[in-house]
């Protein structure tokens, strides 16, 4: 019998199994993500977004992951300080980043240079042990899986690329009003965020995780 006949000839019966099903979805979810690759296979995932660990996951799923573990799974936020705190920022999220921005003077003009972080393996050290579950983001995904390689050669052995980060993909439609905004997906776009600043959450330097000891 089709699902359209059983919401015609029990419409009460049919009530309370799309209510279950709505409730089991996090779940399934949740399950789903914790076994990638899966919902988000390494073939779907773009080169540079791609990890050494191949371990990936949406934003969304991300969330979910957090949600049903929250004192096991740790979100870390990779991009700087600066995207951090005006761009906005999962709650939960620790912000240690993978590079500072620095602007150098040439020929009369400022330029934008990344500087990477020496101290970044170490700081995360400072708040996860390598066989914790991590999972890292940046502004799409390609910073993310860098944070990953770094860790992952490190020893880390279960830290996941958030793929669509922070902001999320461009939206590619020469048609919409959104053309070019990151729109299409993304924490922002995905699950709940904020601008305030867990002062504790931000690791500029090693040493700085107030109230924690290195992992051991």
């Amino acid at each position: 019998m089709s699902n359209e006949a059983v919401r015609r000839t029990n419409p009460i019966a049919w009530l309370f199994a799309a209510v279950a099903l709505v409730a089991a979805t996090p779940n399934l979810v949740h399950a789903q993500a914790a076994t990638l690759p899966g919902t988000t296979a390494g073939s779907e995932v773009p080169k540079a977004k791609q990890t050494s660990l191949g371990l990936y996951v949406t934003a969304a799923q991300a969330y979910e992951m957090w949600k049903a573990a929250p004192d096991k799974v740790k979100v870390i936020d990779v991009r700087t300080p600066e995207e951090f705190a005006f761009v906005g920022h999962p709650e939960m999220a620790w912000n240690i980043p993978l590079a500072f921005v620095t602007y150098e003077r040439k020929d009369g003009t400022f330029e934008y240079a990344p500087k990477p972080n020496p101290a970044f393996v170490a700081q995360v050290r400072e708040i996860a042990k390598p066989t914790d579950v991590l999972l890292l983001t940046c502004r799409s995904g390609g910073r993310g899986a860098m944070a990953v390689n770094q860790l992952a050669a490190d020893g880390f052995t279960n830290a996941y690329n958030i793929v669509d980060g922070i902001e999320g993909d461009l939206v590619k439609d020469p048609q919409s009003v959104f053309n070019g905004k990151r729109m299409v997906n993304g924490w922002k776009n995905s699950a709940p965020w904020v601008y305030d600043i867990d002062p504790e959450r931000v690791i500029l330097e090693e040493g700085a995780a107030k109230g924690f000891t290195p992992a051991q």
